[in-house]
């Protein structure tokens, strides 16, 4: 039996218990389940340099494999990643077994056809250039298993992320990452501990690549996408920061440079939008590295 199914001793009696130490509970599942990332740690850094050393090319893409609440969880880290990193949007894929419309309730049965998830994967024409993240808490959900034996037969770097350390999917992949939650609180809800510990494994893989791919300096958002308000004002105080100029230098640059971030903090430093793109194209997209071009 998966250890996500098993019964968890610590719940018994739960429904009887006061709501406070129902609360009590519950959050301790919650926080066992980001200690248990810690563990998984060697094993995310291996997964982002695989992944950074084939995205860096420029081609390939990230697709995203999954069911259930283990898909949602894998849809959202994806569908951050234009806005935060300024990702192409056409380099993110998601291939779910319950779709990409969302509605009250996930239907069990789409997650048991195998056959589907390898047609939807081969439809996708999955390279050797492409990195495919499945994540699934039991790591045995026949659909995922199946797209990902289709994208790691097509060449593509597979990475699987599950709950349970027999889990074929761990097996099956180019680097398997075990993010050991143990039993859940209330057993066999993966969408608690489970998934809690896939948001955060996810997110800290994604950040990873993205970092090493040059589109993160200082912890600040260089590739982020404005189009809003909000992050028109984030854009602003990023440029601010790193330049060293007030708030008019920075909107002035920002305009010059078409909103490019990074164009816009190599312009407030002195650059001409010309000069900044090509800095930029000199230093690979590195803010870093044009900076020190510049200096020089």
């Amino acid at each position: 039996m998966s250890t996500t199914e098993t019964i968890n001793l610590l719940s018994k009696g739960m429904d009887a218990r006061d709501d406070e130490a129902i609360a009590r509970l519950l959050v301790d599942g919650q926080t066992s389940a980001i200690t248990a990332v810690a563990s998984a740690v060697p094993a995310l850094v291996a997964a982002a340099q695989a992944a950074v050393a084939l995205l860096s090319s420029g081609n390939g893409r990230i697709i995203y494999v999954g069911a259930g609440s283990s898909g949602l969880i894998a849809a959202l880290d994806g569908m951050e990643l234009a806005g935060t990193f300024g990702w192409p949007e056409t380099r993110t894929l998601f291939i779910l077994a319950n779709g990409h419309v969302l509605e009250p309730g996930l239907p069990g049965g789409a997650e048991d056809d195998g056959e589907r998830g390898r047609a939807e994967m081969v439809l996708h024409d999955p390279s050797p250039a492409d990195v495919v993240i499945a994540v699934a808490a039991s790591g045995r959900t026949p659909f995922t298993l199946a797209a990902t034996a289709a994208a790691r037969e097509a060449g593509a770097l597979t990475v699987g992320l599950a709950n349970n350390a027999t889990a074929p999917l761990l097996a099956r992949v180019d680097v398997p990452v075990l993010i050991g939650t143990g039993p859940e609180v209330i057993s066999g809800s993966t969408r608690m501990g489970a998934g809690t510990a896939q948001k955060a494994a996810l997110g800290i893989l994604s950040t990873m690549i993205m970092t090493r791919l040059g589109r993160i300096h200082d912890g600040l958002m260089v590739d982020l996408r404005i189009d809003n308000d909000k992050l028109r004002r984030r854009a602003t105080g990023i440029v601010m920061h790193i330049a060293g100029c007030d708030e008019a230098a920075a909107v002035a640059a920002l305009a010059a440079a078409g909103d490019h971030v990074k164009s816009a903090v190599l312009v407030a430093r002195g650059a001409t939008p010309e000069q900044a793109r090509r800095l930029l194209t000199a230093a690979a997209d590195n803010l870093r590295s044009a900076l020190a071009l510049l200096e020089a």
